[in-house]
């Protein structure tokens, strides 16, 4: 991407970000929603849901909750971008002299920089959340967090492009939102039945919050890393593929 490029996306993701920070309803989003769930895990169904590891359940639950946060805050995203589309701005972005990229890694950047205004940690170390992770461990999941975000973004990009009314744009999220309900982030796999246990084992969310938490509690990471990060660049590199070729057939014709 060139120096112009970059420009380009700086400026239009300051015109997202002031979005972002006059909509209440995606405050509420990002950052009530996935704290009222964190509180009702933590304190109503987490006595009853036996973990077998050490420490208080927030500190297993936290990663699930993580990943929740950024599945609710990409739909934004999706939202925007539908909305730039429809009202004809992606047009006439397009039309002046700009590299038609910037238009959707402005959306991409913006999705990066609120999921990291997040409140959740704060909110989770007020709850009791503890961690001795060294300074090298919260870099990698700083980094991990920053990837899953970049996917999450980019699936959300490709529906942007692709839904065909408001509704359709933003309900995309919601199988990823259920996703980690199937998964290691509130209780280990080994808990579910058969079948269940099965997918649940073999799908990248349980990779992703396995990993963030042995990074927090400073456990070895083993092969869960690996394969988070093989399944979050496989996802990655198809959502961007798909969104790049509906992104010039809208923008060409």
């Amino acid at each position: 991407m060139s120096i112009a490029a970059l420009r380009e996306t700086r400026i239009l993701t300051g015109r997202s970000m002031r979005h972002v920070m006059r909509s209440p309803d995606t405050i509420i989003t990002t950052a009530i929603t996935p704290v009222a769930m964190m509180l009702l895990f933590t304190y109503v169904f987490g006595g009853a849901l036996g973990t077998g590891a050490p420490g208080p359940y927030i500190n297993y639950l936290l990663p699930g909750i993580l990943v929740i946060t950024i599945a609710s805050g990409v739909a934004y995203t999706s939202y925007r971008l539908f909305l730039d589309l429809r009202d004809g701005l992606v047009q006439r972005l397009c039309a002046m002299p700009i590299s038609r990229s910037s238009v959707l890694w402005s959306h991409v950047a913006t999705s990066l920089a609120a999921n990291l205004l997040s409140l959740v940690l704060g909110v989770a170390v007020a709850m009791g959340f503890r961690s001795s992770a060294s300074v090298a461990s919260w870099i990698a999941v700083l980094g991990l967090l920053c990837l899953v975000t970049l996917c999450l973004t980019w699936i959300a990009v490709l529906a942007g492009l692709s839904a065909k009314s408001v509704d359709g744009a933003s309900a995309f999220s919601y199988p990823l939102i259920f996703l980690p309900f199937i998964s290691s982030a509130f209780v280990p796999t080994a808990a579910m039945p058969g079948p269940v246990a099965w997918f649940a084992q073999h799908q990248p969310i349980t990779a992703i919050a396995d990993s963030l938490r042995a990074l927090l509690s400073q456990d070895p990471v083993g092969s869960e890393l690996w394969a988070a990060l093989v399944w979050l660049a496989g996802i990655t590199l198809l959502a961007w593929a798909l969104a790049a070729r509906i992104y010039r057939g809208k923008t060409t014709s």
